[in-house]
């Protein structure tokens, strides 16, 4: 699929809102609200996986800064750095950093469709996606990869989310629990097995480790991406699959 297909995909992609959509918290409910929750849940998740405040840390399909506010916040000024394909979101994002006095922070973004995040222009200790690959179909993701193995330090980790299938091309649908969220084999969102994750992140030139649940309320599962022998030193064994 095309890389200018991509906003036929999920009307995500073509949201637009005014100031006065953002003044109601219309920019919220676009990323998938639970605002709070999910943006405090992901912050939790890389302090845990040792993300230092003079880390560089890339947020890929960063939104509205449902957790870019608290990576913003936490970070050294300039080391945070997002990326999304709807510009508008981006404006919401800057809504909310100016709301919170987070402007003085110098975080960076680009508007890329293609996940050309090379054009940063710098090499990051850490990578998150949440709530990205579970809207793309495989194609993209392997897009994503080849780019993000580009920018990735040595020993860095690029964690993303996705819905795990129990088997490759998982032809039914699959209810998660909590969130009730149905994923879908070849819609949105959608559906895959750690299997065809790995297979993809290897064509990439990665490595990956299924980390699993990590308390996300929609059942979303976690897998770390790495160019380095040991894709996740702060994972326990017990994760690696």
């Amino acid at each position: 699929m095309p890389a200018d297909r991509m906003p036929a995909i999920n009307r995500y992609y073509n949201d637009s809102f005014s100031r006065e959509d953002m003044r109601n918290g219309k920019h919220r409910l676009a990323v998938g609200g639970m605002w709070d929750e999910i943006g405090k849940l992901q912050f939790d998740f890389l302090i845990a996986r040792g993300l230092q405040p003079h880390h560089l840390l890339l947020d890929i399909g960063c939104g509205a800064l449902r957790g870019g506010l608290h990576f913003i916040s936490y970070l050294d000024p300039g080391n945070y750095y997002g990326a999304d394909l709807n510009p508008t979101l981006i404006e919401a994002g800057q809504y909310e950093l100016e709301q919170t006095g987070l402007t003085n922070r110098d975080p960076h973004f680009l508007v890329t469709k293609t996940f050309e995040v090379s054009k940063f222009g710098v090499q990051f200790d850490r990578a998150l996606a949440v709530s990205l690959f579970t809207h793309l179909p495989a194609e993209h993701i392997g897009r994503c990869l080849v780019e993000i193995a580009r920018v990735l330090k040595p020993g860095a980790c690029f964690f993303a989310t996705f819905f795990e299938a129990p088997q490759s091309a998982h032809r039914q649908d699959i209810l998660h629990e909590p969130g009730r969220i149905t994923s879908h084999l070849d819609s949105d969102p959608f559906h895959y097995s750690f299997a065809e994750m790995d297979s993809v992140a290897r064509s990439a030139g990665l490595q990956a480790i299924l980390i699993g649940p990590w308390e996300h309320p929609r059942d979303q599962r976690m897998i770390c991406f790495s160019r380095a022998e040991n894709p996740s030193p702060t994972a326990s064994p017990s994760e690696a699959r």
